[in-house]
């Protein structure tokens, strides 16, 4: 089958982010970024990215390199003139479920010169039938080399791809979005924050909610009183141990109040 053109890139620092058939046209293979940690978007809808992850610190971290973005895009890989990607759900039913080999294909592509083994470079779908997304998950996925993130649409996906390429199912939540495009943006932000030069400051990440089971305390700034609410005493007082202290026990106090899974599951 005749392969079309690449869409026209859209510029983003360094680097230029494509939507293509082959993986290696979708970034600059400068030296600078060689090792750097890849994601590889398959989407109906490149041109959704980078959207927020164009912005702030993973913006700044994707023009430096610190990491790489390339969008696979599914339509090029889709069967007969109008290059159809979906069918009928076998059985019956309403909507439609995207292909195995038009999904096939594009996994095919987007896995050139990956890692084999999942834990290098795990494959993920957005589904609400994943597992909940949540800070471990994220900092597992940082320590692999990179990922394949497949965005779905419609009623889902052949349940056959899911097997054959030992896709694990991930949710961002229990509600349904129209596509997998704006879960994959938020799970590719909770992961590539916590890549190392991204945050600037490792102690940032180390002290937010979820990283060590507890809920993040309160935090404060100037002014020292606003509408009549002042900072509490102790965190002026500069006395680190106290200040250590009174965190802790607000990040216990709130965890156990609005989250009383993540209680049980800590003292578990």
């Amino acid at each position: 089958m005749p392969q079309e053109k690449p869409k026209s890139g859209k510029s983003h620092g360094r680097l230029k982010i494509t939507a293509s058939h082959k993986p290696r046209a979708l970034m600059d293979d400068t030296p600078e970024l060689v090792g750097a940690w890849e994601a590889r978007v398959i989407t109906l809808f490149p041109q959704a990215f980078p959207g927020v992850l164009g912005e702030s610190l993973t913006g700044k971290a994707l023009s430096e390199g610190l990491w790489r973005l390339g969008l696979v895009d599914l339509r090029l890989f889709g069967e007969g003139k109008h290059r159809n990607v979906d069918d009928t759900p076998a059985g019956g039913g309403a909507g439609m479920v995207l292909r195995a080999d038009v999904l096939g294909r594009a996994l095919d592509a987007a896995s050139e010169g990956t890692p084999v083994e999942r834990e290098d470079w795990p494959i993920i779908y957005l589904s609400p039938r994943g597992k909940p997304l949540d800070q471990a998950m994220a900092q597992r996925f940082s320590r692999a080399k990179g990922m394949t993130v497949l965005c779905g649409r419609f009623e889902g996906v052949d349940e056959r791809v899911l097997e054959e390429y030992d896709i694990e199912e991930v949710s961002l939540g229990d509600f349904i979005l129209t596509g997998g495009e704006i879960a994959a943006q938020a799970m590719l932000d909770a992961t590539v924050r916590l890549l190392p030069g991204v945050l600037g400051n490792e102690a940032s990440a180390e002290e937010e909610s979820f990283s060590n089971g507890l809920l993040e305390h309160p935090q404060y700034t100037r002014p020292t009183t606003w509408r009549g609410r002042t900072i509490p005493e102790v965190l002026t007082s500069g006395h680190h141990g106290k200040v250590e202290a009174w965190r802790r026990e607000m990040g216990e106090k709130i965890t156990q109040e609005r989250r009383p899974d993540l209680w049980e599951k800590r003292k578990g």
